[in-house]
């Protein structure tokens, strides 16, 4: 992070190394270790006391691990293999203990003679490997052990200290050899340059950063580590709050148009022929959107809201604000189906004001065009022609629009539908086609914890609306455990043909299209036997489809729906549908965001513990859009005990997409959150945790603005400006620019 010359100093170098060639090699190519600086900065991910010993009984699966235990037993099998026909096969079973689990170690042929040796009951190890499952009990296959004996010198030296850190290793590395390269080059801390405000730092009482790396990989107490996480999270949120604060600083800087709503424009002609009123919340967050659009520099907002809560209402209110104001405004859907599904029902809510330069359309009216790939080549001639003449005020595409050829008379907002699909050089491009940076909107409907819209979408003003409006109608949810209780899901079945029967439709969702076997990419991996008979592929659309058309739903109108479609074929499914005309949509995901039928009441989600969290909470968002109660079933196989179990029941317990979204935070990690995809491979927060940490984050932002606010180009801080150009390399700034 804060790198100065002694920790850029490479690991590996062709004349002299810092560590061995062979395991700096091993660092840059699987830990993304590549500076003394990076291996200081790579923390124990836990640590461990000499007189206590590990938890065997929660292990993960098939994760690799480091455990500290005791011997309990350790015999030695022959057997007769292919390799040794006369039963001169040997196989060493070690069994470990904590005190209260216990695991087994397998070594295997040659393999067996050191640990035979060296692992006799008793003696106390730490052992690395890969926990697997064997006759239904925990092992770890020819794990990589270093005994904790005490008698050798480097062993004394390496393991002074009652707390044993264990860091995040992987299978070529084990974590004492971590832990033993980290001995060789923490001297260098004492180089480290301190990136925090003195002010800042001793107003808080925090340690100075050498310090901080000394006390969390040597610590001597508890207390050490307390204090050296406690000024290392402070680090890596002011840092990270300080690069968010200057993109908000530079963005002020930018000119743009002002759009100030006229008072009797298309806008008031829309109000007035809406057959409801806007609740409070849509209100409220037009208002502070119209105060961002009058002003002289871009405003950079996020819409978050539920799922249903009205949303694409208030981002089409601030776009005809926009064409009052003489402007025209771009909205980027992520799929094809959902930008025409837009186009469909912004159309429809704005009757004869969409048909402007047409007869009978009304007074204000503006035009309303599609643009997406799979146009024909005459309807697309006329609508880019629509954009470039500034007849069409509003054009609602995918990213065909961000194409060169796609011109703009003059663009004054972009909206864009469901963020986290969409990357950074998009963004840009559609910016640059303003004459000045256009406004910019963002929405989502995965609901964002607080602390997390301030640490992903830092350089965005956030609005939330968080009230469904009148009319929306309850939907219950239930987990169908089909393999423990399959009567639940021939139930399932029955509930859905006693929607039908009542006049409603609903969807069944699978994780798969189903025509995948002709990929030859996807054909040519071996998967092992435990893994064929763990994991069976996820249910798909076209057997779905096939196997209730055939059975429990004979007789009703089933259709598919799916991404490799052709786009026509995709829209007069969702058509029909809409229509009433299908009875079941069974589709992927492609219905998750912004599919909008009020009369689909039922939706059964097949293999749901393959879906995250706030994927299930979207999907479930389709049905009770009218006035009928919805139903949500969410059938799965994984039993009653597992993880996947715990998170459907959540998902089941309640409709608060926020509370969703902070289970769904806790069970992943943050690097999943701050889009690892698109950092590079190591999240850059190691030890801040952005759920715990809300405080943190929330002071350090504070701090951040009012750093950047006295001294934009951080001229008084060379520490800090040093640490920023480390945490905003390449690629995060990429994704510290996507939002």
């Amino acid at each position: 992070m804060d790198l100065v010359p002694a920790l850029e100093e490479p690991l590996k170098q062709p004349l002299k190394s810092v560590l061995g060639p062979a395991t700096a090699k091993v660092m840059a190519e699987h830990l993304g270790l590549h500076t003394v600086g990076d291996l200081l900065h790579h923390y124990p991910r836990r640590y461990e006391e000499r007189g206590q010993l590990t938890h065997l009984a929660d292990l993960p699966m098939d994760e690799h691990v480091t455990v500290v235990a005791q011997v309990a037993d350790a015999r030695l099998h022959s057997f007769a293999s292919a390799k040794a026909p006369r039963g001169k096969g040997q196989r060493l079973e070690v069994t470990i203990t904590d005190g209260s689990g216990r695991l087994q170690l397998v070594f295997f042929g040659a393999g067996v003679h050191k640990p035979h040796k060296e692992l006799l009951p008793g003696t106390r190890a730490m052992f690395a490997g890969k926990v697997s499952v064997f006759n239904r009990r925990l092992q770890l296959a020819h794990p990589a052990y270093e005994l904790l004996r005490g008698d050798s010198e480097e062993t004394v030296e390496t393991w002074a200290g009652a707390l044993i850190p264990i860091y995040p290793a992987t299978a070529k590395l084990e974590s004492w050899k971590i832990g033993k390269a980290v001995q060789t080059v923490l001297p260098g801390a004492q180089e480290a340059r301190d990136p925090l405000p003195d002010s800042l730092r001793e107003g808080r009482g925090l340690l100075p950063l050498p310090e901080a790396l000394l006390k969390i990989h040597r610590p001597h107490t508890k207390a050490d580590i307390a204090d050296a996480r406690a000024r290392l999270k402070w680090d890596e949120a002011f840092v990270l709050q300080v690069a968010l604060a200057r993109r908000r600083h530079a963005d002020t800087q930018l000119p743009a148009v002002p759009r100030a709503p006229k008072p009797d424009g298309v806008l008031t002609a829309f109000d007035d022929r809406l057959p409801f009123t806007l609740t409070e919340g849509q209100q409220k967050v037009s208002e502070e959107i119209f105060a961002d659009l009058a002003t002289d520099h871009p405003m950079h907002r996020l819409l978050q809201g539920e799922v249903g809560s009205g949303k694409t209402l208030v981002a089409l209110r601030a776009m005809l604000a926009v064409v009052d104001a003489g402007g025209q405004a771009a909205m980027l859907a992520p799929t094809e189906v959902l930008a025409q599904q837009h186009h469909r029902s912004i159309t429809e809510m704005m009757g004869e004001l969409a048909e402007g330069g047409m007869l009978g359309g009304a007074e204000h009216a503006t035009k309303v065009v599609l643009l997406t790939g799979s146009m024909g080549a005459a309807a697309r001639r006329q609508a880019l022609l629509d954009l470039v003449t500034g007849e069409a005020g509003i054009v609602i595409g995918t990213h065909a629009l961000i194409e060169d050829k796609v011109q703009f008379h003059d663009l004054g907002l972009v909206v864009v539908d469901e963020q986290h699909r969409f990357g950074v050089e998009q963004r840009d491009a559609l910016r640059g086609k303003g004459k000045q940076p256009p406004h910019l909107l963002v929405m989502t409907a995965t609901p964002i914890p607080r602390t997390v819209a301030m640490t992903v979408f830092g350089d965005l003003e956030t609005s939330v609306l968080d009230q469904l409006p009148a009319g929306r109608s309850p939907i219950a949810s239930h987990v169908v455990p089909a393999a423990d209780k399959p009567h639940f899901l021939a139930r399932a079945w029955e509930r859905v043909r006693e929607e039908v029967t009542g006049g409603h439709q609903a969807y069944v969702v699978c994780p798969r299209i189903g025509d995948e076997e002709d990929d030859p990419k996807k054909t040519g991996k071996k998967k092992s036997p435990e893994d064929e008979a763990e994991k069976r592929p996820p249910l798909a659309v076209l057997d779905v489809a096939d196997q209730l058309g055939k059975g429990p739903l004979q007789g009703l109108r089933v259709e598919v729906l799916h991404g490799r479609m052709h786009p026509d074929d995709k829209d007069a499914v969702m058509r029909r549908f809409a229509a009433g005309e299908t009875d079941v949509l069974v589709a992927t995901t492609v219905i998750e965001v912004g599919v909008n039928v009020p009369n689909a009441t039922a939706m059964v989600i097949m293999d749901a513990d393959r879906f995250g969290v706030s994927q299930l909470h979207q999907l479930r968002g389709r049905v009770g859009r009218g006035s009928a109660p919805g139903l949500c079933l969410l059938v799965t196989e994984m039993p009653e005990a597992s993880a996947a179990r715990q998170r459907l029941n959540a998902v089941a317990s309640t409709l608060d997409g926020f509370e969703l979204s902070r289970i769904d935070l806790e069970q992943r990690r943050e690097g999943d959150v701050l889009g690892q995809a698109q950092s590079g491979a190591r999240s850059s927060l190691r030890v801040l945790a952005v759920i715990e940490d809300e405080e943190v984050i929330a002071e350090a932002r504070q701090e951040a603005a009012a750093v950047v606010a006295a001294d934009p180009d951080l001229e008084h801080l060379p520490g800090l400006r040093t640490a920023l150009d480390a945490l905003v390399d390449e690629e995060r700034e990429q994704y510290l620019e996507k939002g």
